[in-house]
């Protein structure tokens, strides 16, 4: 099945095949790209979607965090129905920009495994123009879950690749989510969701 250009699968079939726990980034990805999910105010997202790619009153001069995982978008836009998330874009990036930023992402709290101690860490955060979040994962109707999902904060000279030379096409999934807000009170039968499966990290 699909929307568009993405595939769909039923979230009942995929949530048997997705791991219980630990840190994962679930994406829907092929040989060339990687979709990730922002949510915007109408005047940011549909011109997005209509220009294919982020300027008008988009701002390069703020942290922009991107999401791999369909339902934590679904569970921080609240189903596009949060005042000032209602357009919400799934944006196919070119998988080599994806894999730079991952590769470069610097942890937003101190990891001891990575950095010999706060000052090394902090130094790298400063430095970096990627910032990355693990947060609880979230069913669909917003319930946590032990795994933890992947958020990517963007800025800088990375912010402004994204933007516009790292898309391939840019989507407005609001009208399928609307679509799919029915089945929620329905033990989730029929419900559709973006087809994913574990990104092999870089």
């Amino acid at each position: 099945m699909m929307y568009q250009t993405i595939r769909l699968e039923y979230y009942t079939k995929q949530k048997q095949a997705w791991p219980k726990e630990g840190k994962h980034i679930l994406a829907q990805y092929d040989a060339d790209s990687v979709i990730v999910y922002q949510a915007y105010r109408p005047a940011i997202g549909l011109f997005a979607v209509e220009n294919q790619y982020f300027g008008g009153e988009f701002s390069l001069n703020r942290m922009s965090w991107i999401k791999p995982n369909f339902l934590w978008m679904m569970y921080r836009s609240n189903w596009a129905r949060t005042p000032g998330q209602e357009i919400v874009c799934g944006v196919r990036l070119k998988r080599d920009f994806f894999d730079e930023v991952v590769r470069t992402a610097v942890p937003s709290s101190f990891d001891k495994t990575r950095y010999k101690d706060q000052t090394e860490w902090k130094r790298a955060v400063k430095r970096s123009s990627v910032r990355l979040q693990w947060d609880p994962d979230h069913g669909p109707s917003g319930n946590k879950c032990e795994r933890r999902a992947i958020q990517l904060g963007l800025r800088g000279d990375i912010l402004e690749q994204y933007s516009r030379d790292a898309i391939i096409e840019i989507i407005n999934m609001t009208p399928f989510i609307q679509n799919q807000i029915s089945h929620l009170a329905q033990h989730y039968n029929g419900l559709l969701t973006p087809e994913e499966s574990i990104y092999p990290l870089p």
